[in-house]
């Protein structure tokens, strides 16, 4: 074998192990359970640009009295009754972006609900209180407690939204999909871990993967977690113990769905490593992997209808 193929051998045995505390699973139960009534939502129209497309606002109930902001977007009145959706989050840092963002999927026939997440760059505030120093960004927040950190409110605000999606009129709920890169890859591969419900899922090359290794030796949203640490030394075990709930690494075997990921091997911000030690425990008997040797941190080029092609064989 070549360089590049002992590599991409090597990193198909990776299986770390695990990091998960022994509640986990309650605590998982306690999340569901706090999900268990409706997901209540305002929803208006907007005015776009589409000729042939239409756009909403959506403004859902998220966690800790905070609204979070999305678009909905239908296709062509031609296809609807009832129409697949495509549930997308963002990188960090940004947002749901301006509807002609998503403007391919629409173009494909999929309706699309396009999420904010707490916070970040985009219409969405943060009501989760504080208790606690932060430093720069937001994963710290709460980073001492995993029931009142920053990354739970996140993830049942995740929830509600594929939620949101599922029970809207004109979305066939067996038909939901989730899509995302990065930040928004991870919580794609989240919420198809607590949500049994969804069709199938794309995580382009996910955080939130083997995230002891990640605060160790990446550069990606978890260097603001080491950065607490080191003013902080002492509290090293106890964010460890929260980032452990939420690293995929430990939720994989609940991941059963169609799955498709990417990764790229010159990637210094989700590291190869830390995708395959997630990807390698995917319970999934229908998982994909695309490896690119030469990619860094990026969506691979013709993602859209490579997302098409994955997702049409669940349709």
């Amino acid at each position: 074998m070549n360089a590049i193929e002992t590599r991409i051998h090597s990193l198909k045995q990776y299986v770390p192990e695990l990091t998960a505390p022994t509640d986990l699973k309650d605590f998982w139960d306690r999340v569901s359970q706090e999900e268990a009534e409706s997901v209540r939502y305002t929803i208006e129209p907007v005015v776009s640009p589409f000729l042939q497309a239409e756009v909403y606002k959506v403004v859902l109930e998220g966690a800790a009295n905070t609204l979070v902001h999305a678009w909905y977007m239908l296709p062509s009145v031609q296809l609807r009754h009832p129409l697949p959706c495509i549930v997308t989050f963002h990188g960090y840092s940004g947002s749901k972006g301006q509807p002609e963002d998503h403007a391919a999927w629409l173009l494909m026939g999929y309706a699309v609900l396009a999420v904010d997440v707490r916070g970040q760059g985009g219409e969405t505030g943060n009501g989760l209180p504080q208790e606690y120093g932060m430093t720069k960004g937001w994963i710290t927040q709460g980073i001492l407690d995993p029931e009142g950190s920053y990354y739970r409110a996140v993830a049942i605000d995740a929830l509600r939204a594929v939620r949101c999606a599922m029970a809207m009129p004109e979305i066939d709920p067996e038909r939901v999909f989730v899509f995302g890169g990065s930040q928004g890859g991870g919580l794609a591969l989240l919420v198809s871990a607590l949500e049994p419900n969804l069709r199938a899922v794309i995580a382009h090359v996910p955080n939130m993967c083997h995230m002891d290794l990640g605060i160790l030796q990446s550069v990606s949203s978890l260097i603001e977690a080491a950065e607490f640490v080191t003013r902080f030394p002492d509290r090293l075990d106890e964010v460890l113990r929260t980032l452990s709930y939420f690293d995929i690494m430990n939720l994989s075997h609940r991941i059963t769905l169609p799955v498709h990921v990417t990764v790229g091997l010159k990637d210094t911000t989700c590291l190869p490593e830390t995708i395959f030690a997630a990807y390698n425990r995917i319970a999934s008997v229908d998982k994909s992997i695309e490896v690119h040797p030469f990619m860094g941190h990026a969506l691979p080029p013709g993602f859209h209808a490579a997302g098409h092609a994955f997702f049409s064989q669940w349709l």
